[in-house]
Protein backbone atom coordinates (compact mmCIF):
# COMPACT_ATOMS: atom_id res chain seq x y z
CA UNK A 1 0.00 0.00 0.00
CA UNK A 2 1.29 3.51 -1.02
CA UNK A 3 2.28 5.77 1.78
CA UNK A 4 -0.67 8.13 0.81
CA UNK A 5 -3.12 5.36 1.11
CA UNK A 6 -1.66 4.22 4.10
CA UNK A 7 -2.31 7.71 5.63
CA UNK A 8 -6.00 7.39 3.99
CA UNK A 9 -6.82 3.92 5.75
CA UNK A 10 -5.66 5.69 9.22
CA UNK A 11 -7.96 8.94 8.22
CA UNK A 12 -11.15 7.13 8.14
CA UNK A 13 -10.14 5.25 11.18
CA UNK A 14 -9.86 8.23 12.75
CA UNK A 15 -12.80 9.81 11.37
CA UNK A 16 -15.16 6.77 12.31
CA UNK A 17 -13.23 6.76 15.89
CA UNK A 18 -14.13 10.23 16.64
CA UNK A 19 -17.32 10.14 15.23
CA UNK A 20 -18.68 8.80 18.44
CA UNK A 21 -16.96 12.13 20.57
CA UNK A 22 -19.15 14.06 18.08
CA UNK A 23 -22.06 12.12 18.81
CA UNK A 24 -21.46 12.85 22.65
CA UNK A 25 -21.55 16.70 22.09
CA UNK A 26 -24.40 16.86 18.74
CA UNK A 27 -26.71 14.57 21.83
CA UNK A 28 -26.15 17.81 24.28
CA UNK A 29 -28.38 19.62 21.41
CA UNK A 30 -30.98 16.80 19.57
CA UNK A 31 -32.87 14.22 21.29
CA UNK A 32 -30.99 10.80 20.27
CA UNK A 33 -33.98 9.78 17.35
CA UNK A 34 -34.18 13.29 16.16
CA UNK A 35 -30.03 13.33 16.18
CA UNK A 36 -30.09 10.23 14.10
CA UNK A 37 -33.00 11.12 12.04
CA UNK A 38 -30.90 14.05 10.67
CA UNK A 39 -28.26 12.48 10.38
CA UNK A 40 -29.61 10.20 7.27
CA UNK A 41 -31.42 13.12 6.19
CA UNK A 42 -27.94 14.71 5.58
CA UNK A 43 -26.23 11.90 4.36
CA UNK A 44 -29.03 11.65 1.63
CA UNK A 45 -29.89 14.48 0.50
CA UNK A 46 -27.89 15.79 -1.50
CA UNK A 47 -25.85 12.83 -2.11
CA UNK A 48 -29.04 10.96 -3.36
CA UNK A 49 -28.77 12.69 -6.88
CA UNK A 50 -25.49 13.00 -7.86
CA UNK A 51 -24.79 8.73 -6.74
CA UNK A 52 -27.26 7.79 -9.76
CA UNK A 53 -30.00 4.98 -9.18
CA UNK A 54 -29.81 2.29 -6.84
CA UNK A 55 -27.61 -0.65 -7.81
CA UNK A 56 -29.23 -3.97 -6.11
CA UNK A 57 -33.19 -4.71 -5.40
CA UNK A 58 -35.22 -2.20 -2.78
CA UNK A 59 -36.14 -5.05 -0.72
CA UNK A 60 -32.31 -5.16 0.29
CA UNK A 61 -32.29 -1.15 0.72
CA UNK A 62 -35.03 -0.92 2.82
CA UNK A 63 -33.76 -3.78 5.16
CA UNK A 64 -30.58 -2.56 5.71
CA UNK A 65 -32.00 0.62 6.06
CA UNK A 66 -34.24 -0.21 8.78
CA UNK A 67 -31.88 -2.71 10.63
CA UNK A 68 -28.74 -0.68 10.31
CA UNK A 69 -30.97 3.06 9.96
CA UNK A 70 -33.45 2.35 12.94
CA UNK A 71 -32.55 0.14 14.96
CA UNK A 72 -28.58 0.01 14.76
CA UNK A 73 -28.02 3.70 15.20
CA UNK A 74 -31.47 4.22 17.22
CA UNK A 75 -30.54 1.96 20.07
CA UNK A 76 -26.52 3.28 19.99
CA UNK A 77 -27.94 7.06 20.27
CA UNK A 78 -30.31 5.97 22.85
CA UNK A 79 -27.47 4.15 24.54
CA UNK A 80 -25.40 6.91 24.25
CA UNK A 81 -27.76 9.47 25.60
CA UNK A 82 -28.68 7.21 28.31
CA UNK A 83 -25.01 7.16 30.04
CA UNK A 84 -22.67 4.72 27.54
CA UNK A 85 -19.42 6.96 27.54
CA UNK A 86 -18.50 7.62 23.82
CA UNK A 87 -15.05 5.85 23.95
CA UNK A 88 -17.07 2.60 25.58
CA UNK A 89 -19.48 2.91 22.69
CA UNK A 90 -16.90 2.55 20.27
CA UNK A 91 -15.40 -0.31 21.94
CA UNK A 92 -18.16 -2.53 22.45
CA UNK A 93 -19.76 -2.19 19.09
CA UNK A 94 -16.72 -4.12 17.82
CA UNK A 95 -18.62 -7.00 18.96
CA UNK A 96 -20.48 -6.50 15.55
CA UNK A 97 -18.01 -8.91 14.26
CA UNK A 98 -18.94 -11.85 16.64
CA UNK A 99 -22.54 -11.35 16.13
CA UNK A 100 -21.92 -11.24 12.33
CA UNK A 101 -20.39 -14.24 12.37
CA UNK A 102 -23.03 -15.85 14.90
CA UNK A 103 -25.79 -14.72 12.76
CA UNK A 104 -23.85 -15.81 9.02
CA UNK A 105 -23.38 -19.51 10.75
CA UNK A 106 -27.61 -19.39 11.64
CA UNK A 107 -28.21 -17.87 8.14
CA UNK A 108 -26.14 -18.90 5.66
CA UNK A 109 -24.73 -22.16 7.18
CA UNK A 110 -20.89 -20.51 7.57
CA UNK A 111 -19.14 -22.52 10.45
CA UNK A 112 -16.62 -20.77 11.67
CA UNK A 113 -12.78 -21.81 12.01
CA UNK A 114 -11.08 -22.88 15.01
CA UNK A 115 -8.87 -19.67 15.07
CA UNK A 116 -12.67 -17.84 14.46
CA UNK A 117 -14.62 -19.41 17.34
CA UNK A 118 -11.53 -18.82 19.69
CA UNK A 119 -11.54 -15.12 18.16
CA UNK A 120 -15.43 -14.95 19.36
CA UNK A 121 -14.96 -16.15 22.63
CA UNK A 122 -11.96 -13.84 23.58
CA UNK A 123 -13.97 -10.90 22.33
CA UNK A 124 -17.12 -12.05 24.46
CA UNK A 125 -14.38 -12.42 27.68
CA UNK A 126 -13.21 -8.52 26.91
CA UNK A 127 -17.66 -7.24 26.43
CA UNK A 128 -17.33 -8.87 29.90
CA UNK A 129 -14.70 -6.70 31.28
CA UNK A 130 -16.45 -3.93 30.09
CA UNK A 131 -19.46 -5.16 31.45
CA UNK A 132 -17.85 -5.09 34.45
CA UNK A 133 -16.36 -1.79 34.43
CA UNK A 134 -19.32 -0.04 33.34
CA UNK A 135 -21.59 -1.84 35.98
CA UNK A 136 -19.09 -0.06 38.53
CA UNK A 137 -19.31 3.24 37.14
CA UNK A 138 -22.23 3.58 35.01
CA UNK A 139 -25.69 2.57 33.62
CA UNK A 140 -25.60 -1.37 32.84
CA UNK A 141 -28.64 -0.40 30.93
CA UNK A 142 -27.13 1.67 28.46
CA UNK A 143 -24.82 -0.60 28.01
CA UNK A 144 -27.11 -3.11 27.10
CA UNK A 145 -28.73 -0.94 24.22
CA UNK A 146 -25.19 -0.93 22.91
CA UNK A 147 -25.09 -4.11 22.72
CA UNK A 148 -28.16 -4.50 20.94
CA UNK A 149 -26.89 -2.17 18.93
CA UNK A 150 -24.04 -4.37 18.18
CA UNK A 151 -25.87 -7.04 17.37
CA UNK A 152 -28.56 -5.44 14.97
CA UNK A 153 -25.32 -4.22 12.77
CA UNK A 154 -24.16 -8.08 12.40
CA UNK A 155 -27.48 -8.81 11.03
CA UNK A 156 -27.19 -5.86 8.94
CA UNK A 157 -23.71 -7.11 7.54
CA UNK A 158 -25.53 -10.28 6.50
CA UNK A 159 -28.48 -8.56 4.82
CA UNK A 160 -25.75 -6.90 2.81
CA UNK A 161 -24.03 -9.85 2.31
CA UNK A 162 -27.24 -11.50 0.25
CA UNK A 163 -27.52 -7.81 -1.49
CA UNK A 164 -24.35 -7.66 -2.95
CA UNK A 165 -24.06 -4.11 -3.64
CA UNK A 166 -21.24 -3.45 -6.50
CA UNK A 167 -21.05 0.38 -5.31
CA UNK A 168 -20.88 0.32 -1.58
CA UNK A 169 -21.30 4.74 -1.90
CA UNK A 170 -23.92 4.10 -3.66
CA UNK A 171 -25.99 1.56 -1.68
CA UNK A 172 -24.82 3.88 2.00
CA UNK A 173 -26.80 6.56 0.05
CA UNK A 174 -29.62 4.84 -0.70
CA UNK A 175 -30.16 3.25 2.39
CA UNK A 176 -29.45 5.82 4.48
CA UNK A 177 -32.88 7.23 2.86
CA UNK A 178 -35.04 4.69 4.41
CA UNK A 179 -34.39 5.54 8.13
CA UNK A 180 -35.18 9.14 7.78
CA UNK A 181 -39.26 9.08 8.56
CA UNK A 182 -39.22 6.03 10.69
CA UNK A 183 -36.94 7.98 13.02
CA UNK A 184 -38.53 11.14 12.78
CA UNK A 185 -41.92 9.26 13.65
CA UNK A 186 -40.07 7.32 16.65
CA UNK A 187 -38.83 10.89 17.86
CA UNK A 188 -42.55 12.40 17.64
CA UNK A 189 -44.12 9.63 19.71
CA UNK A 190 -40.97 9.05 22.66
CA UNK A 191 -39.38 12.42 22.40
CA UNK A 192 -42.63 14.26 21.93
CA UNK A 193 -42.65 17.22 19.34
CA UNK A 194 -42.59 19.82 21.64
CA UNK A 195 -39.16 18.95 23.19
CA UNK A 196 -37.97 18.14 18.55
CA UNK A 197 -38.95 21.92 18.02
CA UNK A 198 -37.41 23.22 20.95
CA UNK A 199 -34.11 21.60 19.82
CA UNK A 200 -34.12 22.88 16.09
CA UNK A 201 -35.12 26.07 17.20
CA UNK A 202 -32.14 26.56 19.05
CA UNK A 203 -29.78 24.62 16.74
CA UNK A 204 -26.28 26.41 17.12
CA UNK A 205 -23.13 26.44 14.93
CA UNK A 206 -21.95 23.52 17.26
CA UNK A 207 -25.27 21.22 16.48
CA UNK A 208 -25.16 22.22 12.98
CA UNK A 209 -21.71 21.06 12.79
CA UNK A 210 -22.05 17.81 14.84
CA UNK A 211 -25.24 16.63 12.16
CA UNK A 212 -22.90 17.92 9.20
CA UNK A 213 -19.75 15.77 10.76
CA UNK A 214 -21.76 12.75 11.46
CA UNK A 215 -23.41 12.98 8.00
CA UNK A 216 -20.84 14.03 5.28
CA UNK A 217 -17.42 12.97 6.54
CA UNK A 218 -18.22 10.02 8.47
CA UNK A 219 -21.05 8.31 6.44
CA UNK A 220 -20.08 10.14 2.54
CA UNK A 221 -16.51 10.82 2.65
CA UNK A 222 -15.55 7.41 5.44
CA UNK A 223 -17.76 5.16 3.02
CA UNK A 224 -16.72 6.94 -0.13
CA UNK A 225 -12.59 6.59 1.03
CA UNK A 226 -13.33 2.91 2.34
CA UNK A 227 -14.89 1.98 -0.74
CA UNK A 228 -12.21 3.32 -2.82
CA UNK A 229 -9.32 2.12 -0.90
CA UNK A 230 -11.30 -1.73 -1.06
CA UNK A 231 -11.29 -1.28 -4.70
CA UNK A 232 -7.76 -1.00 -5.23
CA UNK A 233 -6.21 -3.16 -2.25
CA UNK A 234 -7.70 -6.87 -0.74
CA UNK A 235 -10.04 -6.20 1.86
CA UNK A 236 -6.92 -8.57 4.06
CA UNK A 237 -5.30 -5.44 3.26
CA UNK A 238 -7.50 -3.02 4.35
CA UNK A 239 -9.68 -4.57 6.83
CA UNK A 240 -7.18 -4.04 9.58
CA UNK A 241 -7.11 -0.45 9.45
CA UNK A 242 -10.86 -0.98 11.10
CA UNK A 243 -9.60 -2.00 14.43
CA UNK A 244 -7.76 1.04 14.93
CA UNK A 245 -11.26 3.16 15.29
CA UNK A 246 -11.52 1.92 18.89
CA UNK A 247 -8.15 3.24 20.05
CA UNK A 248 -9.30 6.65 18.21
CA UNK A 249 -12.78 6.57 19.62
CA UNK A 250 -11.44 6.36 23.21
CA UNK A 251 -8.30 8.64 22.89
CA UNK A 252 -10.87 11.19 21.53
CA UNK A 253 -13.16 10.72 24.10
CA UNK A 254 -10.34 11.00 26.74
CA UNK A 255 -9.26 14.56 25.33
CA UNK A 256 -12.42 15.89 24.15
CA UNK A 257 -14.76 14.97 26.82
CA UNK A 258 -12.20 14.10 29.76
CA UNK A 259 -14.04 10.37 30.10
CA UNK A 260 -11.21 7.93 31.98
CA UNK A 261 -10.11 4.89 31.11
CA UNK A 262 -9.33 2.52 33.64
CA UNK A 263 -7.54 -0.47 33.90
CA UNK A 264 -10.17 -2.79 32.86
CA UNK A 265 -11.10 -0.67 29.80
CA UNK A 266 -7.72 -1.19 28.78
CA UNK A 267 -7.79 -5.09 29.41
CA UNK A 268 -11.47 -5.11 27.56
CA UNK A 269 -9.75 -3.32 24.68
CA UNK A 270 -6.96 -5.86 24.49
CA UNK A 271 -9.72 -8.65 24.87
CA UNK A 272 -12.36 -7.18 22.15
CA UNK A 273 -9.89 -5.91 19.75
CA UNK A 274 -8.18 -8.95 19.88
CA UNK A 275 -11.10 -10.96 19.86
CA UNK A 276 -12.67 -9.15 16.98
CA UNK A 277 -9.34 -9.42 14.63
CA UNK A 278 -9.19 -13.06 15.04
CA UNK A 279 -12.98 -13.47 14.13
CA UNK A 280 -12.92 -10.81 10.88
CA UNK A 281 -9.81 -11.43 9.30
CA UNK A 282 -9.56 -15.57 9.85
CA UNK A 283 -11.96 -17.11 6.94
CA UNK A 284 -14.67 -19.84 7.66
CA UNK A 285 -14.63 -23.15 6.96
CA UNK A 286 -15.22 -23.62 3.25
CA UNK A 287 -13.72 -20.04 1.80
CA UNK A 288 -10.88 -19.22 -0.05
CA UNK A 289 -8.25 -16.86 -0.10
CA UNK A 290 -9.36 -13.68 -1.89
CA UNK A 291 -8.03 -13.33 -5.32
CA UNK A 292 -5.93 -10.32 -6.19
CA UNK A 293 -7.87 -7.03 -7.02
CA UNK A 294 -8.95 -6.49 -10.15
CA UNK A 295 -9.86 -2.58 -10.02
CA UNK A 296 -13.40 -3.27 -10.69
CA UNK A 297 -15.59 -4.01 -7.24
CA UNK A 298 -16.25 -7.66 -6.82
CA UNK A 299 -19.19 -9.08 -5.55
CA UNK A 300 -19.47 -7.66 -1.67
CA UNK A 301 -18.89 -11.24 1.24
CA UNK A 302 -21.09 -8.71 3.51
CA UNK A 303 -21.78 -5.82 5.61
CA UNK A 304 -21.77 -1.67 8.35
CA UNK A 305 -23.34 -0.40 6.65
CA UNK A 306 -20.89 -0.16 4.13
CA UNK A 307 -20.20 -3.60 1.07
CA UNK A 308 -17.86 -4.48 -0.90
CA UNK A 309 -16.68 -8.00 -2.65
CA UNK A 310 -15.22 -11.16 -1.49
CA UNK A 311 -11.83 -9.77 -2.09
CA UNK A 312 -11.91 -6.13 -0.83
CA UNK A 313 -15.11 -7.00 1.67
CA UNK A 314 -15.76 -3.53 3.61
CA UNK A 315 -15.42 -2.86 7.27
CA UNK A 316 -18.62 -4.35 8.47
CA UNK A 317 -18.73 -7.28 7.00
CA UNK A 318 -18.08 -10.90 8.32
CA UNK A 319 -14.54 -11.13 7.12
CA UNK A 320 -13.35 -7.42 8.27
CA UNK A 321 -14.15 -5.87 11.64
CA UNK A 322 -16.59 -2.59 11.51
CA UNK A 323 -16.34 0.18 13.31
CA UNK A 324 -19.10 3.06 12.26
CA UNK A 325 -20.72 4.11 10.21
CA UNK A 326 -21.93 5.24 8.64
CA UNK A 327 -21.09 4.27 10.53
CA UNK A 328 -20.04 3.50 11.49
CA UNK A 329 -18.36 3.50 12.39
CA UNK A 330 -21.50 5.00 14.89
Amino acid sequence: MRPAHLALAVLVAAVWGVNFTVIEIGLGHFPPLLFSALRFLVAAVPAVFLVGRPKVAWKWIVAVGLVLGVAKFGLLFVGMDAGMPAGLASLVLQIQAVFTAVIAFAVLGERPSRVRALGMLTALAGIGVAAVDEGSSGPLGAFALCVAAAACWGASNVLTRKASPPDPLNFMVWVSTVPVLPLLGLSLLTEGAARDYEALRALDRQGAGTVVYVAWVTTVFGFGAWGWLLRRHPASTVAPFSLLVPVFGMSSAALFLGEPVSALRWCAAALLVGGVALTSLSPARGTHPSPPPTGTPATPAGASSAPAGPSRAPADSPSAPVATPSSGAG
